[in-house]
Protein backbone atom coordinates (compact mmCIF):
# COMPACT_ATOMS: atom_id res chain seq x y z
CA UNK A 1 0.00 0.00 0.00
CA UNK A 2 1.15 3.39 -0.98
CA UNK A 3 2.10 5.67 1.70
CA UNK A 4 -0.90 7.95 2.81
CA UNK A 5 -3.49 5.37 1.78
CA UNK A 6 -5.51 3.55 3.93
CA UNK A 7 -7.74 0.03 2.50
CA UNK A 8 -11.00 2.40 3.46
CA UNK A 9 -13.03 3.44 0.20
CA UNK A 10 -16.49 5.16 2.02
CA UNK A 11 -18.94 7.93 2.06
CA UNK A 12 -20.07 9.88 4.85
CA UNK A 13 -21.29 13.32 5.32
CA UNK A 14 -20.14 16.17 7.86
CA UNK A 15 -22.12 19.06 9.28
CA UNK A 16 -19.69 22.19 8.29
CA UNK A 17 -19.09 24.34 11.03
CA UNK A 18 -19.09 27.89 9.91
CA UNK A 19 -15.47 29.30 9.85
CA UNK A 20 -14.06 26.51 8.34
CA UNK A 21 -12.90 25.74 4.56
CA UNK A 22 -14.55 22.71 2.46
CA UNK A 23 -10.81 22.34 2.06
CA UNK A 24 -10.07 22.17 5.94
CA UNK A 25 -12.10 19.62 6.26
CA UNK A 26 -10.79 17.43 3.74
CA UNK A 27 -7.46 17.93 5.87
CA UNK A 28 -8.93 16.76 8.99
CA UNK A 29 -10.21 13.55 7.32
CA UNK A 30 -6.85 13.11 5.83
CA UNK A 31 -5.46 12.90 8.82
CA UNK A 32 -8.16 11.32 10.77
CA UNK A 33 -8.38 8.08 8.21
CA UNK A 34 -4.64 8.48 7.54
CA UNK A 35 -5.82 8.74 3.49
CA UNK A 36 -4.67 10.87 1.21
CA UNK A 37 -7.58 10.22 -1.33
CA UNK A 38 -10.36 12.37 0.26
CA UNK A 39 -12.72 14.66 -2.15
CA UNK A 40 -15.82 15.93 -1.41
CA UNK A 41 -19.24 16.99 -3.21
CA UNK A 42 -20.36 20.65 -3.29
CA UNK A 43 -18.04 22.80 -1.69
CA UNK A 44 -19.12 25.44 0.93
CA UNK A 45 -17.79 28.87 1.64
CA UNK A 46 -16.38 29.27 4.96
CA UNK A 47 -19.26 31.71 6.23
CA UNK A 48 -21.80 28.67 5.49
CA UNK A 49 -22.08 25.68 7.66
CA UNK A 50 -24.18 22.26 6.99
CA UNK A 51 -23.92 19.07 5.11
CA UNK A 52 -20.86 18.73 3.00
CA UNK A 53 -20.39 14.58 1.24
CA UNK A 54 -16.88 13.67 2.19
CA UNK A 55 -15.57 10.80 -0.13
CA UNK A 56 -13.01 8.73 0.90
CA UNK A 57 -10.22 6.34 -1.01
CA UNK A 58 -11.31 5.25 -3.82
CA UNK A 59 -14.88 6.66 -3.69
CA UNK A 60 -13.46 10.09 -4.19
CA UNK A 61 -14.22 9.25 -7.82
CA UNK A 62 -18.16 9.49 -6.80
CA UNK A 63 -17.87 13.22 -6.79
CA UNK A 64 -18.98 14.19 -10.28
CA UNK A 65 -22.27 12.03 -9.53
CA UNK A 66 -23.09 13.44 -6.44
CA UNK A 67 -22.88 17.62 -7.36
CA UNK A 68 -25.48 16.61 -10.61
CA UNK A 69 -28.15 16.44 -7.01
CA UNK A 70 -29.98 18.82 -6.25
CA UNK A 71 -29.15 20.83 -3.42
CA UNK A 72 -31.57 22.76 -0.50
CA UNK A 73 -30.05 25.48 1.98
CA UNK A 74 -31.69 28.29 4.33
CA UNK A 75 -30.08 31.30 3.81
CA UNK A 76 -30.79 34.85 4.94
CA UNK A 77 -30.09 37.60 2.84
CA UNK A 78 -29.76 41.34 4.51
CA UNK A 79 -31.37 44.49 2.34
CA UNK A 80 -29.88 47.78 2.34
CA UNK A 81 -26.10 46.65 1.42
CA UNK A 82 -24.02 44.84 -0.95
CA UNK A 83 -20.47 43.71 -1.20
CA UNK A 84 -17.87 42.67 -3.39
CA UNK A 85 -18.22 39.24 -2.42
CA UNK A 86 -21.76 39.28 -1.94
CA UNK A 87 -21.70 37.67 1.13
CA UNK A 88 -20.90 39.52 4.72
CA UNK A 89 -17.19 38.36 4.42
CA UNK A 90 -16.60 40.99 1.59
CA UNK A 91 -16.16 45.47 1.58
CA UNK A 92 -19.02 46.99 1.35
CA UNK A 93 -19.41 49.04 -2.58
CA UNK A 94 -22.83 49.99 -2.15
CA UNK A 95 -25.79 51.02 -0.32
CA UNK A 96 -29.51 51.71 -0.92
CA UNK A 97 -32.68 52.89 0.73
CA UNK A 98 -34.87 49.86 1.83
CA UNK A 99 -38.26 50.16 0.50
CA UNK A 100 -41.22 50.42 3.10
CA UNK A 101 -42.71 47.21 1.28
CA UNK A 102 -39.87 45.04 2.04
CA UNK A 103 -40.93 44.13 5.37
CA UNK A 104 -43.99 43.12 3.81
CA UNK A 105 -44.23 39.25 3.35
CA UNK A 106 -46.66 39.35 0.74
CA UNK A 107 -44.08 41.75 -1.33
CA UNK A 108 -41.25 39.17 -0.55
CA UNK A 109 -42.87 36.37 -1.54
CA UNK A 110 -43.81 38.16 -4.85
CA UNK A 111 -39.76 39.14 -5.37
CA UNK A 112 -38.88 35.54 -4.55
CA UNK A 113 -41.46 33.79 -7.16
CA UNK A 114 -39.41 36.09 -9.63
CA UNK A 115 -36.94 33.60 -9.43
CA UNK A 116 -38.21 30.42 -9.38
CA UNK A 117 -37.88 28.37 -12.92
CA UNK A 118 -34.72 27.95 -15.48
CA UNK A 119 -32.81 30.90 -15.95
CA UNK A 120 -29.41 32.63 -16.73
CA UNK A 121 -26.91 33.66 -13.47
CA UNK A 122 -23.89 35.58 -13.55
CA UNK A 123 -21.64 34.17 -10.90
CA UNK A 124 -20.37 36.06 -7.86
CA UNK A 125 -16.85 38.11 -9.28
CA UNK A 126 -15.29 35.87 -5.94
CA UNK A 127 -16.00 32.74 -7.09
CA UNK A 128 -13.96 29.42 -8.29
CA UNK A 129 -14.43 29.33 -11.55
CA UNK A 130 -11.36 29.75 -13.75
CA UNK A 131 -10.78 31.74 -16.55
CA UNK A 132 -7.65 31.45 -18.90
CA UNK A 133 -6.75 29.10 -16.28
CA UNK A 134 -7.03 31.28 -13.48
CA UNK A 135 -9.62 31.32 -10.45
CA UNK A 136 -11.97 34.36 -10.47
CA UNK A 137 -11.33 34.94 -7.01
CA UNK A 138 -7.27 35.52 -7.66
CA UNK A 139 -7.83 37.60 -10.30
CA UNK A 140 -10.29 39.89 -8.28
CA UNK A 141 -7.70 39.77 -5.26
CA UNK A 142 -4.75 40.73 -8.21
CA UNK A 143 -6.89 43.63 -9.44
CA UNK A 144 -7.90 42.13 -12.33
CA UNK A 145 -10.91 42.73 -14.61
CA UNK A 146 -12.72 39.52 -14.71
CA UNK A 147 -15.47 38.91 -17.67
CA UNK A 148 -17.57 36.25 -16.33
CA UNK A 149 -20.48 34.48 -18.25
CA UNK A 150 -23.66 33.91 -17.04
CA UNK A 151 -24.42 29.96 -16.62
CA UNK A 152 -28.06 28.44 -16.46
CA UNK A 153 -29.57 27.17 -13.20
CA UNK A 154 -33.01 25.73 -11.69
CA UNK A 155 -34.58 27.25 -9.13
CA UNK A 156 -37.68 24.86 -7.38
CA UNK A 157 -37.82 26.32 -4.42
CA UNK A 158 -37.29 30.29 -3.33
CA UNK A 159 -40.15 29.84 -0.07
CA UNK A 160 -39.79 32.75 2.57
CA UNK A 161 -39.52 31.74 6.39
CA UNK A 162 -39.68 34.93 8.17
CA UNK A 163 -38.58 38.50 7.89
CA UNK A 164 -36.65 39.84 10.61
CA UNK A 165 -35.08 43.13 11.71
CA UNK A 166 -31.63 43.52 13.77
CA UNK A 167 -29.69 46.90 14.38
CA UNK A 168 -31.82 48.08 12.11
CA UNK A 169 -31.17 45.98 9.59
CA UNK A 170 -33.96 43.99 7.38
CA UNK A 171 -33.61 40.36 6.51
CA UNK A 172 -35.22 37.69 4.50
CA UNK A 173 -34.92 34.45 5.96
CA UNK A 174 -35.50 32.35 2.71
CA UNK A 175 -35.29 28.17 1.95
CA UNK A 176 -33.54 27.71 -1.68
CA UNK A 177 -33.57 24.59 -3.37
CA UNK A 178 -31.63 25.15 -6.56
CA UNK A 179 -29.53 22.57 -9.13
CA UNK A 180 -26.14 21.88 -9.60
CA UNK A 181 -23.85 25.13 -10.46
CA UNK A 182 -26.08 27.84 -8.13
CA UNK A 183 -24.64 30.52 -6.52
CA UNK A 184 -27.08 31.69 -3.41
CA UNK A 185 -24.64 34.51 -2.68
CA UNK A 186 -25.60 35.55 -6.35
CA UNK A 187 -29.58 35.43 -5.54
CA UNK A 188 -29.24 37.41 -2.52
CA UNK A 189 -27.41 39.93 -4.89
CA UNK A 190 -30.04 39.80 -7.27
CA UNK A 191 -33.22 39.89 -4.95
CA UNK A 192 -32.20 42.44 -3.34
CA UNK A 193 -32.22 44.81 -6.72
CA UNK A 194 -35.58 43.13 -7.62
CA UNK A 195 -36.59 44.20 -4.23
CA UNK A 196 -35.77 48.00 -5.33
CA UNK A 197 -32.31 47.68 -2.79
CA UNK A 198 -29.14 46.58 -2.30
CA UNK A 199 -28.52 42.82 -0.48
CA UNK A 200 -25.66 40.26 0.25
CA UNK A 201 -26.16 37.06 2.00
CA UNK A 202 -25.28 36.97 6.10
CA UNK A 203 -25.51 33.37 6.96
CA UNK A 204 -26.00 29.93 4.98
CA UNK A 205 -26.48 26.72 6.09
CA UNK A 206 -26.97 23.57 3.23
CA UNK A 207 -29.78 21.36 4.49
CA UNK A 208 -29.38 18.64 1.72
CA UNK A 209 -27.69 17.58 -1.24
CA UNK A 210 -29.88 14.56 -3.05
CA UNK A 211 -31.21 12.43 -0.29
CA UNK A 212 -28.78 12.90 2.06
CA UNK A 213 -29.18 15.75 4.87
CA UNK A 214 -28.64 17.43 8.33
CA UNK A 215 -29.81 13.86 9.98
CA UNK A 216 -27.35 11.69 8.10
CA UNK A 217 -24.44 14.06 9.06
CA UNK A 218 -21.20 13.95 11.70
CA UNK A 219 -19.34 16.34 13.49
CA UNK A 220 -16.04 16.64 13.10
CA UNK A 221 -15.36 16.00 16.73
CA UNK A 222 -17.63 12.75 16.36
CA UNK A 223 -15.84 11.82 13.23
CA UNK A 224 -12.67 11.49 15.78
CA UNK A 225 -14.11 8.30 17.29
CA UNK A 226 -17.10 6.88 14.75
CA UNK A 227 -14.34 7.10 11.80
CA UNK A 228 -16.04 4.45 9.26
CA UNK A 229 -19.41 3.41 11.27
CA UNK A 230 -19.99 7.12 10.02
CA UNK A 231 -20.47 5.78 6.54
CA UNK A 232 -23.63 6.38 4.36
CA UNK A 233 -24.99 4.51 1.76
CA UNK A 234 -23.68 5.20 -2.00
CA UNK A 235 -26.30 3.53 -3.75
CA UNK A 236 -29.05 5.34 -1.68
CA UNK A 237 -27.35 8.59 -2.39
CA UNK A 238 -26.85 8.22 -6.30
CA UNK A 239 -30.46 7.17 -6.66
CA UNK A 240 -29.60 4.98 -9.46
CA UNK A 241 -31.81 1.26 -10.09
CA UNK A 242 -28.53 -0.94 -9.38
CA UNK A 243 -27.81 -4.72 -10.14
CA UNK A 244 -25.84 -7.21 -8.64
CA UNK A 245 -22.86 -8.64 -10.54
CA UNK A 246 -23.12 -12.56 -10.38
CA UNK A 247 -21.92 -15.63 -12.49
CA UNK A 248 -19.94 -14.24 -15.29
CA UNK A 249 -21.16 -10.89 -15.09
CA UNK A 250 -19.05 -10.75 -12.31
CA UNK A 251 -15.63 -11.64 -14.21
CA UNK A 252 -16.56 -8.88 -16.59
CA UNK A 253 -17.22 -6.37 -14.18
CA UNK A 254 -14.04 -7.16 -12.60
CA UNK A 255 -12.07 -6.91 -15.85
CA UNK A 256 -13.86 -3.57 -16.59
CA UNK A 257 -15.82 -4.81 -19.33
CA UNK A 258 -19.50 -4.75 -20.71
CA UNK A 259 -22.94 -6.43 -18.93
CA UNK A 260 -25.50 -7.89 -21.08
CA UNK A 261 -28.79 -6.04 -20.42
CA UNK A 262 -30.52 -9.39 -21.02
CA UNK A 263 -28.58 -10.85 -18.26
CA UNK A 264 -28.30 -8.12 -15.84
CA UNK A 265 -31.70 -7.75 -13.54
CA UNK A 266 -32.39 -4.45 -12.79
CA UNK A 267 -33.42 -3.60 -8.53
CA UNK A 268 -34.81 -0.42 -6.77
CA UNK A 269 -35.93 1.07 -3.48
CA UNK A 270 -39.47 0.35 -3.57
CA UNK A 271 -40.59 3.10 -1.48
CA UNK A 272 -38.84 5.55 -4.29
CA UNK A 273 -41.36 7.50 -6.76
CA UNK A 274 -38.91 6.91 -9.57
CA UNK A 275 -40.62 4.75 -11.15
CA UNK A 276 -44.41 5.51 -10.47
CA UNK A 277 -45.52 2.12 -12.65
CA UNK A 278 -44.00 -0.31 -10.23
CA UNK A 279 -46.75 -1.76 -7.89
CA UNK A 280 -43.84 -2.31 -5.13
CA UNK A 281 -44.66 -1.47 -1.52
CA UNK A 282 -41.35 -1.96 0.87
CA UNK A 283 -37.80 -3.19 0.72
CA UNK A 284 -35.43 -3.88 -2.93
CA UNK A 285 -37.42 -5.58 -5.42
CA UNK A 286 -36.45 -6.21 -8.86
CA UNK A 287 -37.66 -3.08 -10.99
CA UNK A 288 -40.33 -3.97 -13.69
CA UNK A 289 -38.77 -1.20 -16.01
CA UNK A 290 -36.54 -1.67 -19.12
CA UNK A 291 -33.58 0.26 -19.25
CA UNK A 292 -33.71 4.06 -20.98
CA UNK A 293 -30.94 5.12 -23.23
CA UNK A 294 -28.23 6.63 -21.45
CA UNK A 295 -29.41 5.48 -18.16
CA UNK A 296 -26.99 5.10 -15.55
CA UNK A 297 -27.14 2.22 -12.93
CA UNK A 298 -25.39 1.13 -9.68
CA UNK A 299 -23.10 -2.02 -9.64
CA UNK A 300 -22.75 -4.12 -6.59
CA UNK A 301 -20.33 -6.39 -5.84
CA UNK A 302 -20.13 -8.60 -2.48
CA UNK A 303 -22.62 -5.93 -1.85
CA UNK A 304 -20.37 -2.83 -2.06
CA UNK A 305 -20.65 -0.51 -4.76
CA UNK A 306 -17.71 -1.14 -7.21
CA UNK A 307 -19.18 0.68 -10.76
CA UNK A 308 -21.14 3.12 -12.01
CA UNK A 309 -22.30 1.77 -15.50
CA UNK A 310 -24.71 3.20 -18.62
CA UNK A 311 -26.84 1.40 -20.36
CA UNK A 312 -25.71 1.68 -24.49
CA UNK A 313 -29.27 1.00 -26.22
CA UNK A 314 -27.20 0.19 -29.77
CA UNK A 315 -24.99 -2.30 -28.09
CA UNK A 316 -27.71 -3.84 -25.83
CA UNK A 317 -25.11 -3.92 -23.07
CA UNK A 318 -24.19 -1.82 -19.79
CA UNK A 319 -20.76 0.07 -20.88
CA UNK A 320 -18.83 1.37 -17.66
CA UNK A 321 -18.81 5.01 -16.75
CA UNK A 322 -16.75 4.29 -13.50
CA UNK A 323 -15.36 1.51 -11.90
CA UNK A 324 -13.50 1.25 -8.41
CA UNK A 325 -10.36 0.21 -7.38
CA UNK A 326 -11.54 -0.43 -4.32
CA UNK A 327 -15.70 -1.03 -3.88
CA UNK A 328 -17.38 1.58 -2.07
CA UNK A 329 -18.71 -0.17 1.81
CA UNK A 330 -22.96 0.57 1.98
CA UNK A 331 -22.37 1.81 5.25
CA UNK A 332 -25.81 2.91 6.57
CA UNK A 333 -28.12 1.06 4.39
Amino acid sequence: MKRGQSDLSLMLAVDKPRGMTSHDVVNACRRIFGERRVGHAGTLDPMAEGVLIMLIGPAARLNAQLELHDKRYAARIALGACTDTDDEEGSVIRTAPIPAEAADEAFARSVLSGFMGPQMQMPPIYSAIKKAGVKAYEAARAGTVVNLQARPINVEEAELISISEEDGRLSWQVRFNVSKGTYIRALARDIGRAAGTEAHLSALQRLSIGSISLRDCVTLEALESVRERAALDPVKALGLRFAYAEGKQRASLENGGKLSARATMLHEYARSHAFDDCACTSGVVESCCPPRAGERISVLLDNALKAIYRFDADAGAYVPDCVFSKAVIRGVV
